[in-house]
């Protein structure tokens, strides 16, 4: 556990930093200096700096993923001294700054591990696995019409608060990341809770949990053994209980579907 600091002083750190040219390519860990650098700088700010610094000597600089620098869009997923986003629990990366680590601290730092998130570039990885699985059902196509007044759908309190606490997943994937199994479980039962607990999800919730469980398995993510570094991992303290209540969905969903399939199947043998 690395020990922050609480001086002012500028601090110098060694970077070990994952190194890979491409998909394809074989990588190695390099080791580069970050020096007096100010303790309220951004992690993603500290390594801006080091790529500064190769840029000027000539040298190929850290490629790693960055949008809203503001914990928003997810996209900014490092695996920091062994901890996807880094030593604190319910920041990203961009939101550890360099007064988390001591003066002259060695900071190992790799991509996100999991088979379906491939590496592109050093840092970089290619999680579009998430978009497919999002596509496969997270979403409401059935048509509602002209927004309803307010008020005029009832959600109880109980329900609206989970649904906006399963929304707050930004699908960075640091839920597979910490999972030794690469389980997506987290990610995929936040999505699927968020429209099951509202009744604009009614409609299409056998569908949805089926459709983006079956992507999910067939995507080549492992299965959950309920250890839950997800939760503990995840920036936005999503809840491993979406987990259970989304078994709980999909158990359902599989006996309805079963029973409608022999239903039809019967309807059709007599006709």
């Amino acid at each position: 556990m690395v020990a922050a600091t609480t001086s002012t002083q500028p601090i110098s750190v060694t970077i070990r930093v994952w190194r890979q040219s491409g998909p394809d390519q074989a990588g190695r860990f390099a080791e580069y200096k970050a020096t007096n650098c100010n303790p309220n700088m951004s992690f993603l700010e500290m390594l801006d700096v080091v790529n500064d610094d190769l840029t000027a000597r000539g040298e190929e600089p850290i490629a790693f993923a960055h949008d809203c620098r503001e914990g928003i869009c997810g996209t900014c997923s490092l695996v920091i001294d062994g901890k996807p986003h880094g030593p604190h629990k319910g920041v990203a990366s961009c939101q550890t700054y360099m007064r988390s680590f001591t003066d002259g601290a060695v900071i190992t730092v790799e991509p996100f591990r999991a088979a379906p998130f491939p590496v592109l570039k050093d840092l970089i990885t290619d999680r579009s696995a998430f978009d497919k699985i999002q596509q496969a059902g997270g979403f409401i196509s059935i048509r509602t019409g002209a927004a309803p007044d307010a008020n005029s759908v009832p959600v109880p309190k109980e329900n609206a608060d989970l649904a906006m606490d399963a929304a707050a997943c930004i699908g960075c994937g640091a839920c597979v990341a910490a999972c030794k199994n690469a389980s997506a479980m987290l990610f995929v039962s936040a999505k699927v809770s968020q429209y099951a607990l509202l009744p604009q999800g009614q409609p299409e919730r056998d569908q949805r949990v089926l459709n983006m469980v079956a992507t999910m398995d067939s995507l080549g993510f492992g299965n959950c053994t309920n250890q839950y570094e997800c939760s503990a991992a995840c920036p936005k303290l999503i809840s491993h209980d979406f987990i259970a209540r989304m078994n709980k969905d999909y158990l359902a969903a599989s006996f309805r579907n079963a029973f409608k399939s022999k239903s039809a199947a019967a309807s059709g043998g007599g006709a």
